[in-house]
């Protein structure tokens, strides 16, 4: 059995671990070629002109693991407002049309999550025994939050980095060695050489680096080339990035804390309530208290994606003006039609207007 999936950052590094832990059970993961302009087009080919773009690339994926052979796909489902719900039908039909002999195995991400990862691990192993599936999941968390730290490192280094690329050269490598390590005690010494890389890299005597939240819908925040490599550029800009979302994150508490009653978002909520007072599908709520609480902490401004037609999204574009709170908000709406050059253009603006207020409140 040759199994598919679709990128969504860098899902792929903790699910080719998992795979390979459990290849001796059966089945071979299928991971397409990096997504590419012929992945959007694929995929803006095949699909409905008002979908969004997690969709579009997602689809150009599935269909690019079916030229590789895949026989069963991996696609995410959900419930509420958002249409990830009808992904993985919708494009099981597709593919069905284009004459693909597939069968989708979907991970549920909005509820019972640990019951489905481990549902969908058994059922693609032929029912795998349970001390290979949790030495399989845990060594594909060990990679997860070794790049996840990487990649965390990498965000404030770009703004401040002396020689201009040199943080993506060791980013790219530190990915590449996480990815290829066979051990746990490797994957960990490989995450603390390149991060104490990171952190020695030679910097600008003089940097102060604007501070920028990025927030909005989670695939477009997470995947560089659907949001066009967005925190490379803040970074050669001199803006330092922070995100809260990342996949670590939630994995953390969705399919861990969660279950202990921890809620990750409590304090956004309750920050978005005097706006928003309940969800409305996606991560619609959390752009919303996100921006309250990064107002509160003294980020000079914030960078909202969005995927173009995403109806969560949509409702936190139009309730931000509303707020109290001071704090200048550019939302970037990601679709096959936004051009690179144009985005650089309206973020090295945005970044004159946050250091230009940043001057005049210092006086």
């Amino acid at each position: 059995m040759r199994v598919g999936m679709p990128h969504f950052g860098n899902v792929h590094v903790p699910v080719k671990a998992i795979a390979g832990r459990l290849a001796e059970s059966g089945g071979e993961l299928v991971v397409p070629p990096p997504t590419s302009q012929r992945t959007l087009e694929l995929g803006v080919k095949y699909s409905p002109a008002e979908a969004c773009l997690p969709y579009k690339l997602t689809l150009g994926n599935l269909i690019e693991a079916c030229e590789l052979g895949a026989e069963v796909l991996l696609q995410g489902r959900g419930i509420g407002i958002c249409r990830l719900g009808y992904y993985a039908r919708q494009q099981e039909q597709v593919l069905r049309e284009l004459g693909y002999d597939v069968r989708f195995c979907t991970v549920d991400v909005s509820r019972r999550r640990v019951r489905s990862v481990v549902g969908v691990m058994r059922k693609l192993t032929g029912g795998a025994p349970w001390p290979r599936i949790v030495s399989a999941l845990l060594f594909g968390m060990v990679k997860l939050f070794a790049v996840d730290r990487i990649e965390h490192l990498a965000r404030r280094s770009r703004a401040v980095e002396l020689e201009k690329g040199s943080t993506n050269r060791v980013y790219r490598e530190a990915v590449a060695a996480i990815d290829e390590a066979t051990g746990t005690r490797e994957v960990r010494r490989l995450a603390a050489e390149y991060a104490q890389q990171l952190g020695g890299l030679p910097r600008q005597p003089e940097a102060d680096p604007l501070k920028v939240a990025l927030v909005g819908e989670i695939f477009v925040v997470l995947d560089p080339f659907a949001n066009m490599d967005i925190e490379t550029e803040l970074g050669r800009l001199g803006v330092e990035v922070e995100r809260s979302m990342s996949l670590s994150r939630w994995v953390k508490y969705s399919l861990v804390l969660n279950k202990l009653g921890v809620d990750q978002w409590k304090d956004v909520h309750e920050a978005a309530m005097p706006y928003l007072r309940r969800s409305v599908g996606g991560d619609g709520w959390e752009s919303v208290g996100e921006k309250v609480v990064r107002a509160r902490e003294g980020f000079d401004g914030l960078i909202h994606l969005a995927p173009f037609t995403c109806m969560p999204e949509i409702v936190a574009q139009n309730v931000m003006p509303s707020t109290r709170e001071d704090i200048p908000v550019l939302t970037v709406l990601c679709d096959e039609q936004m051009a690179k050059q144009g985005m650089v253009t309206r973020l090295e603006a945005f970044a004159d207007l946050l250091r230009f207020r940043r001057k005049r409140r210092r006086g």
